[in-house]
């Protein structure tokens, strides 16, 4: 009889449940994916792929909601029709009756938690991973909407007046290096080639211009091929919030797996290479100190003649050229970037046979680390080169795959980034201690390692409290819907909507005040717990009472 009986309530509550999430999630769906859309373009095909792999993020929010109206309409129903009345006057106490609706809270309960800590980052790690395999689609879908793109993470803009999917070419091509949000140079070309290639979790992507120009210039140069590499990195956003229960227990073992801190600590291990660098081609060269009021970071002051104090030059092995310089000045004057100026002398020489190539004089070069690390390479980039005993002007020529010099290499006596870039090792290694730009960068390192820890605690805490906090809420909203069983089904339904907020808000406040690195941890903590108590509380009391009545 009674088996019977929790059959026919969990089958109403069934029947209510399964339709309102499949509506609630249909409608929240749509609306997960409208930024993928709007951002990165995506086609209609792809769209619904996203669908897809966002249900598991929705289905979070949903079922709770599906379950505490199923639970407020059938129970309402069922006491407006004198159906609990029949069965208590059997025998059958009401607490028995409540057992279908704990059932399903528990079921919720137990769903959203496998959701939210293991389905859940996977189905985004899908949806990203779906992304990146189609950015080819994605890039030149945006230069065919838009007119360009810009990569995420990336230093450069491309523009192009036709884009070609189909044989990876553009045409009108113009490249923008940007750099804290202002454009440093523009290149133009006739046409480009696009190539994706596939790296691990990132794809990295080279836009290779034919006959390009430097805008602004009337001569062209003369190189035939010029080629710009960046990551196609995260296109959806590397938050602690997509992460599995083990990610962030490997995170908080080591912060190096989280890509935000990687990144971060990427961009201060090569600042900091490059004022090694910067620093040491400033000894070698016998340059001093710069006056005061200079714009960046400088190592040098102009000569009277273009070799440096010492006369020597400085050498850079690679494969397959190497060089040897000399400068008046150098400086570190961006990210990743040292400032060669003041009658530029360049001798490139192949690096098996030593045979010179050609000496190139100009007055500005620079040179670039490329790569992460430990593979970070060196190029030059010489701007207006003369060659000697020629008429001939490159305006633009560019020496790839230089070598670190020893001499910046032993500086890191450890493989691991993080400890390589401790501020006692910046202090130590740089004479003059590190600019303006390589303390921010450290500072920004130590603020996100600092959000990364406590963003871990916090999303726990708050995953188990909603999880948690759904068996309280959904049985509350049982108990209202037999308390209102005179009125109308949907004011249960509403009522019990704000024990519900309760809990919603008491988990996103808590989460979001431990998160906040100048408050206590600790009432963060228990804030997020605060609305699991309360509900708990407040659902004892009322069916303490609907058992005495």
């Amino acid at each position: 009889m009674i088996l019977i009986l929790h059959k026919y309530i969990f089958r109403e509550l069934l029947k209510v449940f399964v339709p309102a999430v499949v509506a609630l999630t249909l409608i929240l769906s749509l609306g997960s994916i409208l930024r993928p859309m709007q951002e990165f373009g995506v086609g209609p095909r792809q769209a619904v792929h996203l669908m897809g792999y966002f249900l598991p993020i929705t289905l979070t929010f949903v079922m709770p909601i599906a379950a505490l109206f199923a639970g407020a309409l059938v129970y309402g129903r069922l006491a407006g029709d004198n159906e609990l009345d029949a069965c208590k006057a059997s025998g059958i106490s009401f607490l028995r009756l409540v057992h279908p609706g704990l059932a399903l809270a528990l079921i919720v309960a137990s769903a959203n938690l496998v959701l939210s800590f293991h389905v859940m980052p996977i189905f985004v790690h899908l949806a990203e991973k779906s992304l990146k395999a189609d950015a080819k689609q994605i890039l030149f879908r945006n230069i065919q909407r838009r007119g360009y793109y810009e990569l995420p993470d990336s230093r450069y803009r491309i523009y192009a007046d036709y884009a070609d999917a189909q044989t990876d070419t553009l045409i009108g091509v113009v490249v923008a290096q940007v750099a804290r949000n202002r454009i440093e140079d523009i290149f133009g070309g006739d046409a480009a080639k696009v190539y994706f290639n596939p790296r691990g979790q990132l794809n990295e992507v080279r836009v290779v211009v034919h006959k390009p120009y430097k805008l602004g210039l009337a001569d062209e140069g003369t190189a035939e091929w010029l080629p710009f590499t960046w990551e196609f990195g995260s296109l959806l956003g590397d938050d602690i919030k997509f992460k599995r229960i083990d990610e962030m227990k490997a995170i908080q073992a080591d912060l190096m797996r989280f890509n935000p801190v990687r990144k971060l600590a990427r961009q201060t291990y090569a600042q900091f290479v490059t004022e090694l660098l910067a620093q040491d081609i400033a000894k070698k060269l016998g340059l001093g100190a710069s006056g005061r009021g200079a714009p960046a970071t400088s190592f040098g002051f102009a000569q009277d003649r273009g070799a440096g104090a010492n006369g020597g030059f400085y050498e850079l092995l690679g494969k397959p050229n190497s060089v040897k310089f000399m400068a008046a000045q150098c400086a570190v004057q961006d990210e990743r970037k040292v400032e060669l100026s003041g009658g530029v002398v360049v001798d490139e020489y192949d690096a098996g046979s030593g045979r010179l190539l050609w000496t190139l004089r100009s007055a500005r070069a620079s040179l670039y680390i490329e790569g992460d690390e430990p593979a970070l390479t060196l190029t030059m980039d010489i701007d207006k080169a003369l060659e000697e005993g020629s008429r001939q002007l490159r305006m633009r020529h560019v020496i790839s795959g230089l070598i670190l010099p020893a001499a910046v290499t032993d500086t890191f006596k450890t493989g691991n980034i993080l400890e390589n870039i401790r501020p006692l090792v910046l202090e130590s290694a740089l004479e003059k201690g590190p600019s303006a730009m390589l303390r921010g960068l450290r500072d920004g390192l130590q603020k996100q390692a600092r959000e990364t820890l406590v963003g871990i605690k916090a999303e726990i805490n708050s995953r188990l409290a909603f999880g948690m906090g759904c068996v309280p809420m959904i049985l509350i909203g049982i108990g209202l819907g037999v308390v209102k069983k005179g009125g109308h089904m949907l004011s249960a339904f509403a009522a019990s909507c704000v024990p519900a907020a309760v809990l919603i808000v008491c988990v996103i406040s808590g989460k979001n005040i431990t998160e906040n690195l100048g408050s206590q941890g600790i009432s963060g903590m228990l804030l997020t717990w605060t609305g699991l108590v309360v509900l708990t509380v407040l659902a004892i009391v009322m069916y303490h009472k609907l058992l005495k009545n």
